[in-house]
């Protein structure tokens, strides 16, 4: 591919432009890990491919750097496909169209896939030339990132001889990241038997609240829209004896539900007390979230009189005693760092099937055994309801190291380069260096998280820093040379 842009750092930018030209999607990196095997074979460089296109290139240490400990250097190969819908792109097929927006680098109609290409482009241009001063190095690419870490799960750890770690997909220049929650997602699965029921059509609705990723906003304690119905729920069920039709809100376990509705049926007696029950509590939970989420809303609205299958009284109560009694958001607060969410939940994804209501949840903590407490709370409470949990995609959490070579290491080169100190930081996410962590439990592995600015990651607004790239590279060049 002929090179367009012309920016600098050129042997970073270069190689991002060539990454951005080769489509690599979750579950479509076949052609950018052939694409990194051709790169090692043309320079001579020792690699390893396994059949889930993962790829890791090893380059032997610098004059000088012979004796040093080995370093890995890490980021994901695949990237989230977002466009515009009158994007003319196949993103399954066709390259990127990148452009410069004053200091930063945008993708026309697309999403960038600076989160983590950017991670790959610093690792070839490493690679690439004999310049740069570092001990022997593993650069580990990894796939399916996006979608639940797949490809750091599945790779052979015992292909890496490296026990320092420099992954290269944090979005916040100056920033070191230290820490990452370990999570897993549960299913929730409350049975529920069905009757014909006739009565006045009602669909109540929590809208308008904030939401937000549950790794990175559980702290805001913004509302959850499906804990909310079931709050509006067990209020009307003290009321009256309406049947429970259905009760959804959300699609993802990780994402904060915004807007959750339930539909009943009420006998007509009944309407003019739903109606003023829920315009009662729409003004309470629009006090209680003023600040949190301002924007809520609570409405009913009714239909025409209607039979059709509904929860039987004993079905509603176990949906309804699901919702009021789940643990939900922060629970623990860490005590070694502060203002970090030690261990949290979210229940993120509600849906109502002919037999049973699914609950998802997104389970998150920096402990591993409070972690396990949490699942162990949902099967007891399930249990009691008849019901059950499933779980999937668990994977560990990387925990503080209070003795940190690599770490101060990093620091060092920061305050040398940048004049100033730089924030350490543990985040409520995963991030890949936990799987790692958990795969190299040996006692001697020791990890970062760095990355220059990046803004709008995952949506078409994805842009990158051209300048923050440049201090980067710098600085991760700082590091390299360091660690002899």
């Amino acid at each position: 591919m002929s090179k367009k842009l012309n920016l600098e750092p050129k042997v970073v930018f270069d190689f991002f432009e060539t990454i951005a030209s080769i489509p690599h999607g979750s579950y479509n990196t076949k052609r950018i890990s052939d694409y990194l095997v051709s790169f090692a074979k043309d320079r001579d460089l020792d690699y390893y491919q396994d059949e889930c296109n993962n790829v890791i290139i090893r380059k032997p240490a610098s004059p000088g750097y012979e004796s040093a400990a080995p370093v890995m250097l890490q980021g994901h190969i695949d990237m989230v496909c977002e466009q515009t819908p009158g994007s003319p792109i196949d993103m399954t097929k066709d390259g990127l169209d990148l452009y410069v927006d004053g200091d930063w680098l945008r993708a026309r109609d697309t999403t960038l896939g600076g989160d983590d290409g950017i991670a790959v482009a610093m690792a070839l241009a490493v690679l690439d030339s004999d310049e740069y001063k570092h001990p022997k190095l593993d650069c580990v690419f990894t796939v399916d990132e996006e979608v639940g870490l797949l490809g750091a799960e599945a790779l052979d750890a015992s292909q890496i001889e490296a026990r320092k770690m420099i992954n290269i997909d944090s979005e916040e220049e100056g920033i070191i990241t230290v820490s990452c929650a370990g999570g897993v997602s549960a299913k929730v699965i409350i049975p529920v038997k069905r009757e014909k029921a006739t009565g006045v059509q009602a669909t109540i609705c929590v809208d308008g609240l904030l939401g937000g990723h549950s790794g990175m906003e559980i702290d805001k304690e913004h509302g959850n829209a499906n804990i909310l119905i079931g709050r509006v729920l067990y209020d009307l069920a003290r009321l009256t004896g309406y049947k429970l039709v259905e009760v959804n809100g959300g699609s993802k376990d990780n994402a904060i539900c915004k807007k959750a509705d339930a539909r009943i049926l009420a006998s007509s007696e009944d309407r003019e007390k739903i109606a003023d029950k829920v315009a009662e509590m729409a003004t309470e939970i629009s006090r209680e979230l003023r600040a949190a989420d301002p924007g809520v809303t609570l409405t009913v609205d009714f239909g025409d009189t209607k039979e059709e299958a509904a929860m039987d009284s004993s079905s509603r109560d176990k949906v309804i005693a699901w919702l009021m009694n789940t643990p939900t958001g922060i629970q623990h607060m860490s005590k070694e760092i502060e203002g970090l969410v030690e261990t949290s939940l979210n229940l993120g994804a509600l849906t109502t099937l002919d037999d049973e209501v699914t609950a998802l949840y997104a389970l998150r903590s920096a402990v591993e055994t409070r972690k396990e407490y949490l699942c162990r709370r949902l099967e007891s409470l399930a249990g009691i309801l008849g019901g059950k949990v499933e779980y999937s995609g668990e994977y560990p959490g990387w925990e503080y190291r209070a003795d940190s070579a690599l770490r101060d290491t990093c620091v060092e080169v920061f305050k040398k380069q940048y004049g100033k100190e730089p924030q350490i930081e543990a985040i409520h996410a995963g991030l890949e260096c936990g799987l790692f962590a958990g795969k190299m439990n040996d006692g001697d592995f020791d990890a970062v998280s760095i990355g220059p600015d990046m803004t709008g990651v995952h949506t078409t607004d994805e842009k990158l820093s051209i300048a923050s790239v440049g201090r980067t590279w710098k600085y991760l060049l700082g590091v390299l040379e360091a660690c002899k």
